[in-house]
């Protein structure tokens, strides 16, 4: 154990089950991720100078998403990497934080979400189908936080031990490594969220004579696939850029604005309806 004891690990514990209280659109889960970590911050950040202090809150409300039960798996590891790393190198920390939130996500989803809990809630459901019974509420809410708590409970604290004993045994060059993969599976996962979260496509059809209609966005398609999606995110991403990331309200509105207006052409003047 280094310098963050049990007491501020079950702090951060008690937290996570506020975690998803304040979701937003544009950061997910980031804002609600700082809150649970915070006593960790404190704890190491408690005497440093206060530009320090602001830039380790900064860096941990970067978009994050992941399942609610791997978050105290990755505040664990986060924790022992915030202990061991100087002040060059937390770009390693988000790196790997942004690194494990996909993967996790896709496993809590598949063990959890859809396998564990519906058969919780089948299990609860047939004890009180006939007669109303609360007893199958609470059977539903036993055999649930039976697993849930234990899992965080460990999840924590074995990611933190895990993420000490890589500094321990790999020594500190191990984290220019780690940092390389990171940065490149983060670039990976932003590949994917584009594909799967930004939906724009075109709506223009081509009729020649008696014929399918020929769909400009099926060709593009097999040319180069969310080519819109791609377009759409580098704009807003030089957008971002060049505010510093303090016009993300603008480009939002923005979006929404532009949007209303073409939904608007689509829907009165439907020859000129351009995307979908």
């Amino acid at each position: 154990m280094g310098k963050i004891d049990k007491k501020t690990l079950n702090k951060v514990l008690l937290r996570t089950q506020a975690c998803q209280f304040a979701h937003n659109y544009e950061r997910m889960q980031s804002l609600s991720l700082t809150y649970c970590f915070t006593p960790v911050l404190e704890k190491l950040y408690k005497d440093a100078p206060k530009e320090e202090r602001i830039n380790a809150m900064k860096r941990h409300l970067e978009y994050f998403n992941t399942h609610p039960l791997a978050i105290p798996f990755i505040l664990g590891i986060s924790a022992a990497l915030e202990e061991s790393t100087e002040e060059d190198q937390k770009d390693t920390v988000v790196g790997i934080k942004t690194s494990l939130m996909g993967p996790f996500a896709g496993l809590g989803d598949s063990l959890l979400n859809l396998t564990w809990y519906p058969i919780a809630g089948s299990i609860g459901a047939s004890l009180c189908v006939n007669d109303g019974s609360i007893i199958g509420p609470l059977v539903m809410f036993l055999m649930i936080n039976l697993l849930y708590w234990p899992l965080k409970y460990f999840g924590l604290h074995k990611g933190y031990e895990m993420g000490m004993d890589l500094v321990e045994k790999a020594g500190m060059s191990v984290f220019n490594r780690l940092g390389n993969l990171a940065n490149v599976l983060g670039v990976m996962v932003t590949g994917g969220l584009i594909a799967t979260t930004v939906k724009l496509k075109l709506a223009l059809q081509f009729a020649f004579g008696d014929g399918d209609p020929l769909v400009l966005q099926d060709k593009l398609d097999g040319i180069f696939p969310f080519l819109f999606p791609c377009i759409l995110t580098f704009v807003c991403y030089k957008l971002l850029k060049k505010g510093q990331g303090k016009n993300s309200a603008q480009i939002i509105i923005g979006l929404i604005v532009v949007a209303l207006v073409f939904a608007a052409i689509g829907y009165y003047f439907p020859v000129f309806n351009i995307f979908a």
